[in-house]
């Protein structure tokens, strides 16, 4: 299997969001041939104020995700629209969806831990003043490899992890919005360590740039880890997209060589 990352540096504007990332799926799958398609979180619309963000929220058939359902059907290629804030009967969740190559959706998923903290520049986020938490751990099949999703916060907790890889996850998909005063330090320690604790491959397309006037910074350099943790894919800090082949006869190599999943002591 192939996959891309599409990295962008999402606005405000639903509209142009949209535009551009058609076009850079467009362009990727034109270039690369790619199986599976990976957006950034937030990929329809981007804003630290969470009164804005419910404003750009929309149904899981509303315009964003179904011009990318038809975008998966047209262009032969599964593609998951990263993740939007969805609007569930007036309930808000922040939700991943994959579509397969026929348009059709094979799985969504609601981000389960929310990001509620204070910057070190006194910022505060408060992911909880958006969404509601999501509760299901979820693994489809995507092209007959098992994929598990995970959106950025959830990457502090191993223990979703873990559950992804004894659900039978080979590769888990991890679209992101990651802030530049974490990411320096902890994004790419921490991909590659869910890649080696379990023996997965690891896709995630992260934003770049600034949003609300520069008081939030989007820490970029999507990457794709093997399950031995070395980065085989990672995009420098601009609008675009990175690719890469993923050997599933070399993960069971992996597994093969450490066994950890036979050796677990504490469950």
């Amino acid at each position: 299997m192939k996959v891309t990352l599409i990295q962008r540096n999402v606005t405000e504007d639903k509209e142009g969001n949209l535009r551009r990332s058609v076009d850079l799926v467009r362009a990727a799958v034109a270039a690369d041939q790619p199986d599976l398609v990976i957006l950034p979180e937030m990929s329809a619309f981007m804003s630290g104020n969470p009164a804005k963000k419910k404003s750009g929220a929309e149904t899981l058939d509303g315009t964003f995700a179904t011009t990318f359902a038809a975008l998966a059907a047209e262009l032969s290629v599964n593609i998951d629209l990263g993740s939007v804030v969805e609007d569930r009967d007036g309930r808000y969740y922040n939700t991943s969806v994959v579509f397969g190559r026929d348009g059709r959706p094979l799985g969504q998923y609601s981000k389960i831990h929310r990001f509620d903290v204070t910057l070190p520049n006194g910022t505060e986020v408060r992911e909880s003043a958006l969404v509601e938490a999501g509760s299901d751990v979820v693994v489809v099949d995507v092209d007959g490899i098992p994929t598990g999703f995970a959106i950025c916060y959830d990457l502090r907790f191993g223990e979703l992890f873990r559950k992804l890889a004894e659900e039978g996850a080979r590769l888990i998909i991890m679209p992101s919005a990651f802030l530049q005063a974490t990411g320096m330090d902890h994004w790419e320690v921490l991909i590659r360590a869910r890649a080696i604790e379990t023996q997965c491959y690891m896709a995630a397309p992260n934003q770049i740039g600034v949003i609300d006037g520069g008081t939030h910074t989007m820490f970029g350099h999507s990457m794709i880890v093997d399950p031995w943790g070395q980065v085989i894919a990672q995009m420098s800090n601009r609008d675009g997209y990175v690719s890469a082949m993923l050997d599933m006869d070399y993960l069971q190599t992996c597994r093969q060589r450490i066994p950890v999943h036979k050796h677990r002591v504490l469950v």
